[in-house]
């Protein structure tokens, strides 16, 4: 059996758009962790992985120009998702939201600090390539 390589579709572009990654990210940020928050009761080194994942993804698959929206979208998604989720479970009960939202925060604290130093490395690199050099200018 021989198959047409004509008939497969190719995918056009170098890669996700800024609103793509946003989405990707932020659905796969949020699927691991409402899963890891419900068998668990909380978060941990699963949800830790996948933000760093989420990360060098978002750098990897995106277009030029991504970088600060592929840096700054996962630890937002992350924050947004366990504290509804602490609404969702606790209702409006200051304490207990602000308990289990800095608890979440903090247990990935790590994953959290290693992403962005990796992303925001990333971004900047980026950036200073972009700029012309000061030797060829003097």
């Amino acid at each position: 059996m021989s198959q047409d390589v004509t008939n497969r579709i190719a995918i056009s572009g170098p890669g996700l758009k800024r609103e793509g990654v946003v989405v990707l990210q932020t659905l796969f940020i949020a699927l691991f962790t409402l899963l890891e928050l419900w068998i668990r009761n909380g978060v941990g080194i699963v949800t830790g992985l996948v933000l760093c994942v989420s990360v060098f993804a978002g750098i990897r698959f995106g277009r030029k120009g991504t970088r600060y929206v592929s840096v700054v979208t996962p630890p937002l998604a992350f924050a947004a998702t366990v504290f509804i989720y602490a609404i969702a479970s606790h209702g409006i009960s200051i304490s207990r939201v602000g308990i289990d939202f800095v608890a979440g925060l903090a247990s990935v604290a790590p994953y959290l600090i290693i992403s962005a130093l990796y992303g925001w490395f990333m971004f900047f690199n980026e950036k200073a390539k972009s700029r012309p050099s000061r030797k060829s200018a003097a």
